[in-house]
């Protein structure tokens, strides 16, 4: 036997496929871009989100007027080069107070949406991976809160913490958990009898691992699409409740608390409403579209259309 054929290969010699896996990935998600933006209502929803996002982070530089500066000389006046959307019955700049309005509305909707991811999705994992009376015991109780309706829900909450805008992130948030735990839940009843499941509950790994290393990854995809269509509702909510006097308290601007304050001069000055009410209604039609085209290009019985 020659040298060469009695030489062992080094053991500590990686196996070149981590390139490979990177490269795959990378390929993945190229796809998934250019199929998102094939869509028209993918790219629509993407441009409306990204302004909106712009105004909310950079309030300060795109409001031209302080928004809680009052003007009783400069009341109601017509949309101009000083004032772009006009002014109020306080003489303050309609426009800067659309801009400050979009950071309330980016906030409680990311918030109350992290609030219910993080509470919902652990619950729903662990109730679906668990089964039996555990399993049952869990989702009664998510049925108990899914018989309240979302907007009563969330006033009871308000009730028992108080008015403002954090107690409204914090209602909000609890009127999610059932949804993300019922969807969780379902997504870990589909993969909890696969074989790497199984694979791992032999090699003794434990049930926190199990849930939250194997299980929840492969149940993301549905998660991510209901997190976009529930900021849209977050949204909502949010108006609804600064309209009612719940949320965000004058005089700091929210869509929603312009549109109560406008409501007296809706005969007279109806443009007051309009233009928080197209505020609202587009921005929540781009992040209801946004999760529309993700659930088509997630979901694996919908992927075949494209």
């Amino acid at each position: 036997m020659s040298e060469d054929q009695g030489a062992v290969p080094p053991a500590n010699v990686a196996p070149p496929t981590l390139p490979l896996i990177e490269d795959a990935r990378f390929k993945r998600t190229r796809e998934f871009a250019h199929r998102f933006l094939r869509r028209p209502a993918g790219v629509v929803s993407l441009v409306l989100i990204l302004i909106v996002l712009f105004f909310a982070v950079f309030q300060n530089l795109a409001a031209t007027h302080d928004p809680i500066a009052t003007n009783f000389d400069a009341r109601f006046e017509d949309p101009s080069v000083d004032h772009l959307l006009g002014t109020d019955n306080l003489g303050r700049d309609t426009f800067s107070r659309v801009v400050h309005g979009s950071r309330t509305a980016v906030l409680v909707g990311l918030i109350s949406v992290a609030i219910g991811l993080g509470v919902g999705l652990p619950y729903g994992l662990l109730s679906g991976y668990l089964g039996g009376w555990k399993d049952e015991v869990a989702m009664r109780v998510m049925d108990a809160l899914y018989a309240f309706p979302a907007i009563l829900l969330a006033l009871i909450v308000i009730a028992a913490l108080g008015t403002g805008i954090t107690n409204v992130m914090i209602a909000i948030g609890v009127v999610f958990v059932p949804g993300f735990a019922r969807i969780a839940r379902g997504s870990t009843l589909s993969v909890k009898r696969t074989e790497y499941i199984l694979a791992a509950e032999a090699l003794g790994a434990s049930t926190l691992r199990i849930a939250f290393v194997h299980v929840l990854p492969n149940t993301l995809a549905p998660i991510i699409v209901q997190a976009s269509l529930s900021i849209g509702f977050a949204i909502i909510a949010e108006a609804s409740l600064s309209f009612l006097g719940l949320g965000t308290q004058p005089p700091d601007p929210s869509w929603g608390s312009m549109l109560q304050a406008s409501q007296r001069f809706l005969t007279s000055e109806g443009a007051l409403a309009i233009y928080p009410g197209a505020a609202i209604v587009l921005t929540v039609l781009a992040f209801n579209l946004f999760g529309d085209v993700l659930r088509d290009l997630l979901d694996p019985r919908l992927r075949g259309a494209d």
